[in-house]
């Protein structure tokens, strides 16, 4: 076992045979980050950690959004691996104008709600 300032690396029980292969890599690969505060809720992204493999990436996220608050679950995701659209496909997100009806922004019904409760309280 390799011991070490660092309880990171402690904890992690690394022996002197794992760590060889990463004494070769010059860069590590980037990790999207996504937390999750409490069971059931949705995992939201909190930031990035850059680690040699996905479980040093897992202890990393652990260590760096994990640590303070109350977790339930971390995921981890090489950056490589999420797909996006490019910003110049912005018109793949317009509506067509004759689909108004979808967006319940434009529905002037919660007027009309209050002026009934208004009407019955009196």
């Amino acid at each position: 076992m390799i011991k070490s300032l660092d309880p990171r690396i402690d904890r992690a029980q690394l022996t002197h045979d794992a760590i060889e292969p990463l004494k070769k890599m010059d860069q590590f690969q980037t990790f999207e980050v996504f937390h999750q505060t409490k069971r059931g809720q949705q995992h939201v992204h909190v930031g990035i950690v850059h680690a040699p493999n996905a479980d040093m990436a897992l202890l990393y996220a652990k260590e760096q959004y994990a640590r303070r608050g109350e977790t339930a679950n971390i995921w981890v995701v090489a950056s490589e691996h999420v797909s996006a659209t490019e910003y110049f496909d912005q018109d793949i997100f317009e509506t067509t104008p004759e689909k108004f009806h979808r967006d319940p922004a434009t529905y002037k019904v919660m007027d009309r709600i209050k002026a009934y409760k208004n009407r019955v309280k009196a």
